[in-house]
């Protein structure tokens, strides 16, 4: 009889990668994140270990939304409520991404939606570092280049 191998915490062996999201397609780059993050992208995953790897993105105020997402009118809007009555308030992604401070958050929001919600999946979005320009802290890491626009023809823009 064969056994499933179950991974213990010791055992875990967490990668650095770093993805330059210039003209890369949201989705498909969040669906490739959230697979790292989580580590199904390993043989060795189990579900409820914390087995992924860490992830850095720079150049996100440079993903390309397909469609008429960044539209005002009929494209993508993020919505969050203040706590006060009428208090709902709402952004488009045009205005997202042309914000510096605040480009990371359309990255962000993308694959935090594609995580579990609950304790591991909050653990595992600990792991996503996202830069809206080109330069990034984690260079002591030694994190791999990882290329996305060539792992498939249709993840570029």
């Amino acid at each position: 009889m064969f056994k499933t191998y179950a991974l213990k915490q010791g055992e875990i062996e967490k990668k650095w990668y770093v993805i330059d999201a210039k003209d890369v397609v949201l989705g498909r780059l969040a669906s490739q994140v959230a697979m790292m993050l989580i580590g199904k992208n390993k043989a060795s995953y189990t579900p409820h270990m914390d087995c992924g790897d860490n992830v850095i993105i720079v150049n996100a105020k440079d993903v390309k939304l397909t469609g008429n997402k960044l539209d005002g009118r009929n494209g993508k809007k993020y919505y969050w409520h203040t706590g006060h009555p009428g208090g709902i308030k709402e952004v488009t992604a045009r205005t997202l991404k042309s914000s510096d401070e605040k480009a990371s958050r359309v990255i962000v929001n993308a694959v935090k939606r594609m995580i579990t919600r609950n304790k591991l999946g909050r653990q595992r979005m600990t792991h996503l570092f996202v830069y809206s320009g080109s330069e990034h802290p984690h260079e002591a890491q030694k994190p791999q280049v990882l290329d996305m626009q060539t792992l498939n023809e249709k993840n570029k823009r």
